[in-house]
């Protein structure tokens, strides 16, 4: 089922990019099961904290662009969780997100979309990261 979701997806032309091996560890958690990844949800139902959620794919040029400008943010911005899934790997998850191109970053607060960037825009995503970090979900 990977495989057609991968078909459907586009991620536009490939990019020549390469990215930068850090020696740091990555402050980006990636999921592999959906298991994994629905307890990890749920959980952050509980808080306020903003998690940034990357669909990508290893075979996509702009996600591999990006992926960089990914790692700062996340280095950058320590009270906003960057997580990244594989849309290969976890399909059901980018279909139940509505993930349509790559790569597709979706802003979440207590479990709910407040925002969503398509495409490798690093400065539209940062932006909205500044936006959403410190805000709560209901505002008054």
């Amino acid at each position: 089922m990977g495989g057609s979701l991968t078909r459907l997806l586009s991620c536009g032309p490939a990019a020549d990019a390469s990215t930068s091996l850090s020696s740091e560890p990555s402050s980006v958690i990636a999921f592999h099961t959906s298991d994994l990844w629905q307890r990890h949800f749920d959980a952050s139902k509980q808080n306020s904290k903003l998690m940034v959620v990357d669909f990508s794919a290893s075979w996509c040029g702009p996600c591999k662009f990006i992926e960089p400008a990914i790692q700062a943010m996340a280095a950058k911005f320590t009270d906003v969780e960057f997580i990244k899934i594989d849309v290969d790997e976890l399909s059901d998850v980018a279909e139940e997100f509505g993930v349509k191109g790559m790569p597709t970053f979706v802003l979440l607060k207590q479990g709910k979309e407040v925002d969503r960037v398509v495409g490798a825009n690093k400065e539209e995503l940062e932006k909205k990261v500044k936006k959403h970090r410190g805000k709560p979900i209901f505002a008054a």
